[in-house]
């Protein structure tokens, strides 16, 4: 749910947490608020706090700790890190839940709040709403000047999520390719861990904003769009890859050695090719990630699942399966091996690890995956015109099968479209994909027209 219209001042409240613009819609007095939301919610506890490199980070921080603290939850402060880590932190620190600080792919005027329960997992949208209506009533449970909680440092984390990667991953094998890497954090939460794990795999690393001071040096959403002068340094460095992080770090784009853009889709399946390889079993992704995951599965003799969009949605259908990999296709690597987050590092070491294995550049394996295209547009569209929008598309397409589990989805033998509210902006997303590049912009620019 969200406050307010497209355009307007607002802050987007959802069951992922809140993300609104610094000075005019999020400020410290909303995010105290939202901390005694969540502390309320877990009933005390211990929680993990951290946050990404955004200069507005600090500020937030404090602001989520002060609220957690009136609620009597024990802070753990792992301070500056990445999404998948402080996931990873509320698992091994046997804390009731966890708040990071990040607006994500957000431009830097952006800064947000997300939520983790016991598991080190994202909160499921049942528990998600319900700390949001506690932060819209206020109905905080306070404690008194002794009863409230404490804050304990608790940075080096990473040092653990890094280690439990490395026991998932050959070592020996990577080290032995002596891979040439470029990683591009672009002033994020990523750069330190990254850089670290790489070079732990026995790579010559060659960073671009590896230093988490929240200063992006180009739009940080990994696009192709985006990376236009990030993708010829990859040829330029002379390396193998090239690693591209958001932000907060749980999304992965990569970059072939001649300086293509391979982009966030096949992020997922390079590392669900690799990870069936070792061990084939069910897959989980959600409705707007390419099919060629399901060819790849296929291939394995292994099925596919589909959820709703978002990871607390992907990891919930992953437990129900017993999945031995998943994700989204936004670059979202989900191995529980490690956690129930979107994890760009365990996507490093799989990917890397295909590319020692097979012996084959990352041009070649790309090229060697079904070739499909993918278009992905966004609307400013109120949420009350969706429905209309979709019994249109309906009528429009009869012959296309329909799934309303996330807004709306039409599926063709070769082809489909997926029209649904967005959980983090206040738009809607359309994604269409299909063999050829014009019939997925068709699709997309359809729903255009009815739009406008």
């Amino acid at each position: 749910m969200s406050q307010g219209q497209a355009g307007q001042n607002q802050l987007i409240v959802s069951v992922s947490g809140i993300r609104g613009i610094i000075g005019r819609d999020l400020t410290p007095e909303i995010a105290c608020r939202f901390g005694a939301a969540h502390g309320t919610f877990l009933q005390g506890g211990s929680v993990v706090v951290s946050r990404d490199g955004r200069p507005s980070g600090d500020m937030l921080r404090r602001a989520v700790i002060a609220g957690l603290q009136s609620t009597g939850c024990n802070v753990q402060d792992i301070d500056v890190a990445p999404t998948p880590t402080c996931g990873f932190a509320v698992k091994s620190l046997q804390a009731a839940g966890g708040i990071q600080v990040t607006a994500s792919h957000n431009p830097a005027e952006w800064n947000g709040l997300k939520l983790f329960g016991a598991t080190g997992e994202v909160l499921t949208a049942a528990h998600g709403k319900q700390v949001a209506e506690m932060f819209a009533s206020g109905a905080f449970q306070r404690r008194g000047w002794d009863q409230l909680g404490k804050v304990h440092d608790a940075r080096g984390a990473e040092r653990l999520h890094q280690a439990r990667v490395l026991e998932l991953v050959d070592g020996a094998r990577l080290r032995q390719r002596h891979f040439r890497v470029f990683l591009d954090a672009n002033g994020g939460s990523g750069g330190v861990l990254g850089s670290s794990l790489l070079e732990a795999f026995g790579c010559t690393v060659i960073g671009q904003g590896c230093t988490a001071d929240g200063h992006f040096l180009h739009t940080p959403e990994p696009t192709a769009e985006n990376l236009r002068d990030v993708c010829p340094l990859v040829k330029q460095h002379e390396t193998a890859i090239g690693f591209v992080l958001d932000p907060d770090a749980d999304r992965l784009a990569l970059i072939d050695e001649r300086g293509r853009y391979i982009g966030e889709e096949l992020t997922l399946a390079l590392a669900v090719q690799y990870r069936l390889q070792q061990e084939p079993g069910p897959v989980v992704v959600n409705m707007s990630t390419s099919r060629v995951v399901e060819d790849i599965a296929a291939r394995a003799n292994s099925i596919c699942h589909r959820s709703a969009v978002g990871e607390a949605n992907v990891v919930e259908k992953m437990r129900e399966v017993g999945a031995t990999i998943g994700g989204e296709g936004n670059g979202g690597v989900i191995d529980r091996r490690v956690g129930g987050v979107r994890d760009p590092f365990i996507g490093m070491g799989l990917i890397l690890s295909l590319m020692a294995e097979t012996g084959r550049p990352l041009s070649e394996l790309a090229d060697a995956l079904p070739t499909y295209h993918i278009q992905k547009d966004k609307y400013p569209v109120p949420a009350e015109r969706l429905p209309e929008l979709f019994a249109v598309l309906e009528r429009q397409f009869p012959e296309a099968k329909v799934n309303r589990l996330d807004g709306l989805r039409l599926d063709w033998a070769d082809r489909w479209l997926h029209v649904r509210p967005s959980n983090t902006e206040p738009i809607v997303r359309v994604i269409a994909e299909a063999p050829q590049a014009a019939d997925a912009m068709r699709l997309c620019q359809e729903v255009g027209r009815l739009l406008g």
